[in-house]
C-alpha cells in the first residue's frame, strides 16, 4: 500500500505539472506564463523525487505506474481541460490498465 501511495503521488504530480505547463504555453501575460512554468516545473521535479524515493525498485512498479498514470492523466485532462476521453481512448485504457496490472502483480508474485 505504501508503494502504491508513492506511485499515486508521483502520477498526480506528473499529470498536474504537465497540465500546468500546457496552460502556461497559452498565457498572454509574461508574468503568468513564467509563474505557471515555475509551478509546473516544481510539480514535475516533485514527481521525479517522489517516484525515486519510493521504497521499491522502479522496475518492480512499472506496470502499476503506467496503469495509474493513464487513469490520472485522463482525470487531469478532464479536470483541467474538460476533455472527456473518447471511446478509443477508453478501450485502449482498458488494455493499458489490464496490462499494467498483469505486469505489476505478476512481478510481485514471482519475486515473493
Amino acid at each position: 500500500m505504501k508503494v502504491f501511495l508513492f506511485v499515486l503521488l508521483a502520477t498526480v504530480l506528473e499529470a498536474t505539472g504537465d497540465a500546468v505547463v500546457r496552460i502556461a504555453l497559452h498565457q498572454e501575460s509574461p508574468a503568468a506564463r513564467i509563474g505557471l512554468f515555475a509551478a509546473g516545473a516544481c510539480a514535475l521535479a516533485l514527481y521525479g523525487t517522489s517516484l525515486n524515493l519510493a521504497p521499491v525498485e522502479f522496475a518492480q512498479v512499472t506496470g502499476i505506474y503506467i496503469a495509474t498514470l493513464f487513469v490520472v492523466f485522463q482525470l487531469s485532462n478532464y479536470l483541467f481541460f474538460k476533455t472527456v476521453p473518447t471511446l478509443p481512448v477508453l478501450l485502449g485504457g482498458v488494455f493499458i490498465v489490464t496490462g499494467g496490472l498483469i505486469v505489476g502483480f505478476w512481478k510481485t508474485q514471482l519475486s515473493n
